[in-house]
């Protein structure tokens, strides 16, 4: 049979429940936080690591978290003794500070590269169609070379040129996202 509780033993109870139940959600989130860390530090620092955890590269410090190149609030995949040195001509970052910047791209890594590093210092970043491109997808903004634009699309030879607000990464599918981070090197003043 079961024992009766007055209402203000089983509010005690159910408080001490919650109270319970949050100091272990605590513990769990501390401890997954703190093994993420550790995790982390032994993955880069390991013996027989490929990827050294750290890199200065004409006076900038990157450095190697989980597979990616920080630098800042830049993130790359590739450092930029990867990235092939092409493309001069190119607007630095201060173009893009505080402005809109489009960009259409036929690589979805590519593509999330620039969005993900230019959304630092841009006002906002899109995706948006070039006037006279061709293929449009419904719904998006069609914009032209008067705005900071970055096309990124397949093409056998590898380059990076800028037409006045459209920069054009162009190369084969495998080299894309490389030539991205080549463009932010670039444009950040780092190469």
């Amino acid at each position: 049979m079961k024992r009766l509780v007055s209402k203000e033993e089983q509010e005690r109870l159910r408080k001490k429940n919650q109270w319970t139940v949050g100091l272990i959600l605590v513990f769990l989130m501390v401890a997954s936080t703190l093994g993420f860390a550790i995790q982390s530090n032994l993955g880069s620092s390991g013996a027989g690591n490929e990827n050294p955890s750290k890199l200065t590269y004409n006076g900038f410090e990157f450095t190697n978290a989980n597979g990616f190149w920080v630098f800042g609030n830049f993130v790359f995949r590739y450092n930029p003794e990867e990235t092939p040195d092409i493309g001069s001509g190119l607007s630095n970052i201060e173009e893009y500070r505080g402005k809109p910047v489009y960009i259409q791209s036929e690589n979805e890594v590519a593509g999330a590269e620039a969005y993900v590093n230019l959304a630092q210092v841009a006002e906002r970043v899109q995706e948006a169609c070039i006037e006279n491109g061709g293929v449009c997808v419904e719904g998006l903004p069609v914009k032209t070379c008067s705005d900071n634009f970055v096309i990124i699309r397949e093409k056998e030879a590898s380059s990076i040129s800028q037409v006045d607000g459209c920069v054009y990464i162009e190369g084969e599918k495998e080299d894309l996202v490389k030539l991205v981070d080549q463009f932010l090197f670039k444009i950040l003043g780092i190469r």
